[in-house]
């Protein structure tokens, strides 16, 4: 049987398109799948919900062809569920996934029920979560190795320094944390990423973007530059020999084969607001949200958060980061003000370090290769291990710089790490 606990640990490869029909018995599992119908992670499918249990289920197909998947919501005793599914699979056609929501916590019956060939046996109340991972479960084939997690970085405002703490990021996620990653850098016409990482790729994101026929893993394997043995880069041309007019799936392939092919996939998402922006934002596992403090930051992360929070409605909340906290003499909005106001806590405030981000930026080089024991360096890789569901183990033996937020957001589950407010992805 499904563990609530298990699928929130992990992160849940999208749904593929197909169709799926559920038939309830109460009207609280109905409304459940409902909401998983709206997950970003279900965007592919088609999905119906009726009423009526499996007496309705075995109604509608006889007549009719069976969906991909058909959930059915059983009560009752333990006899009625097994004359159910035998009914019900004189009209199935070959090929369709029974996923049975139930009300009896048997192991018996669990058994029996696969042996039918159910697929997956779920206790009621099922969060949305488990239900979605289930689903997403069928169509993995065993073997496959788990799906990399994406984590999209944005500013609020343009020139706020979102593209410096991207690359920053997954350079911490590769290096302290020893996970293969690959930074994108999607800002196809003034991308920085390859000057921030020194590099000079002959090919990069645009011949993935438009020329989608030709995508594949093979080539998405030569458009990646190396930056290190675990980081590598997919560079944009910064070039204006054209304009970039893109579609709203422009980056959906691209993003796919890169989940296939590393743990961790950090997308680097320009200061814009378009049908391709709030796509990829909204089908990220993460969402940073970087910010600075001051009025125009405040309102445009209070309404990136809204405008985000409608197609993520089973995700934790993206987190907030404020950069360039300090500067001399400059009136700036307190952190405790900024996150009361946003009505969410602030992850991360990075301070004003003009010379260090400098010389990192004008040498090609990340912090923690200019300072590797500075604090910026150190709240970068606090920052990765919050990510990715760590502890933070310090070479230095200082504590760590969140700490105090961990010690403050304790018991909840958030992006695989006990923390705050929402629920993990």
């Amino acid at each position: 049987m499904a563990d609530l606990s298990e699928t929130a640990e992990r992160t849940i490869a999208p749904v593929p398109r197909i169709t799926i029909q559920a038939f309830c018995e109460t009207s609280e599992t109905a409304a459940m799948i409902e909401g998983a119908a709206l997950d970003r992670r279900m965007q592919k499918t088609q999905v119906k919900v009726r009423m009526g249990g499996g007496a309705a289920a075995i109604e509608a197909y006889r007549h009719a062809p069976t969906p991909n998947v058909i959930v059915l919501e059983t009560q009752g005793p333990r006899s009625k569920p097994l004359e159910c599914l035998d009914a019900l699979a004189e009209v199935c056609d070959e090929g369709t996934r029974v996923l049975v929501i139930g009300h009896l916590n048997d192991v018996t019956l669990y058994r029996q029920l696969i042996q039918r060939g159910v697929s997956d046996y779920l206790m009621a109340p099922v969060d949305p979560l488990t239900l979605i991972g289930a689903i997403s479960d069928l169509f993995t084939a065993p073997g496959v190795k788990p799906v990399g997690r994406t984590v999209a970085v944005c500013g609020v405002k343009g020139g706020i320094g979102a593209s410096t703490v991207a690359h920053n990021f997954a350079w911490s996620v590769a290096r302290s944390q020893g996970v293969q990653t690959v930074i994108a850098d999607l800002d196809i016409a003034y991308g920085t990423a390859s000057l921030n990482f020194n590099q000079d790729p002959p090919q990069g994101i645009a011949e993935a973007v438009f020329a989608p026929e030709r995508l594949d893993s093979a080539l998405v394997e030569r458009l990646l530059s190396k930056c290190s043995d675990t980081l590598s880069l997919l560079s944009a041309p910064a070039s204006l020999d054209r304009t970039i007019d893109l579609s709203e799936p422009a980056f959906d392939a691209l993003i796919e084969y890169l989940r296939a092919s590393v743990p961790c996939v950090v997308l680097d998402v320009p200061h814009q607001w378009n049908a391709w922006t709030k796509r990829v934002l909204t089908a990220a596992d993460e969402i940073l949200i970087v910010a600075g403090p001051d009025l125009a930051s405040l309102r445009n992360a209070k309404n990136l958060l809204g405008a985000l929070k409608h197609g993520r409605p089973n995700d934790a909340p993206p987190r907030i980061l404020l950069n360039g906290v300090g500067v001399p003499k400059r009136p700036e909005i307190g952190t405790p003000e900024f996150a009361k106001t946003l009505e969410a806590p602030v992850a991360l405030t990075i301070p004003f370090e003009p010379a260090l981000f400098g010389t990192a930026a004008n040498n090609g080089q990340m912090i923690a290769e200019i300072q590797a024991g500075s604090k910026v360096a150190e709240l970068f890789n606090d920052l990765a291990a919050l990510t990715l569901g760590r502890a933070e183990t310090r070479r230095s033996g200082r504590a760590s710089l969140l700490e105090p937020l961990l010690a403050r957001f304790a018991g909840t589950k958030l992006g695989g790490i006990k923390l705050a407010g929402g629920k993990a992805s």
